[in-house]
C-alpha cells in the first residue's frame, strides 16, 4: 500500500493561484466557447483534488455541483432568493443548489 505524500504549502499555494486563473479565463471566455469554459472548470477541480485544496467559496457558486459546468447568471444559470437562502438553478441539468445568505440570522436563532 502506498503511503500518502503531504503536499508542501508552498504546492498548495500555486494550486491556489492557478485556480484562480482557470476560473477568470472561464469568466472571459464563456460567450464565445461555453466548452472551453466548462474545460477551464473541470481542469481548476482536477488541481483542486490532486493537491487536496478546497476551491474558495465564491468560486464553489460559478460552477454547478452536479454537472460541473460553469455558471454565468441570466444565461445557463438562474438565481433566485428564498428562505434565507440564494438558490442557483442550473438551467444545463435541470438541478438545484442552495446556499445560505444571511448567517447574522442563524446566529441571533441560536443565542435566543
Amino acid at each position: 500500500m502506498r503511503s500518502y505524500k503531504e503536499k508542501s504549502s508552498g504546492q498548495k499555494k500555486i494550486a491556489l493561484e492557478r485556480i484562480e486563473t482557470l476560473f477568470n479565463e472561464a469568466n472571459e471566455v464563456f460567450k464565445k466557447n461555453k466548452i472551453l469554459a466548462n474545460r477551464y472548470v473541470e481542469l481548476a477541480r482536477k488541481i483542486a483534488m490532486k493537491y487536496k485544496v478546497r476551491i474558495p467559496s465564491r468560486l464553489q457558486k460559478q460552477f454547478c455541483k452536479h454537472c460541473y459546468k460553469f455558471l454565468m447568471p441570466n444565461l445557463n444559470c438562474r438565481v433566485r432568493l428564498k428562505d434565507g437562502k440564494v438558490v442557483y438553478y442550473c438551467l444545463e441539468c435541470k438541478k438545484y443548489m442552495r446556499f445560505p445568505y444571511n448567517k447574522e440570522k442563524k446566529i441571533k436563532k441560536i443565542k435566543l
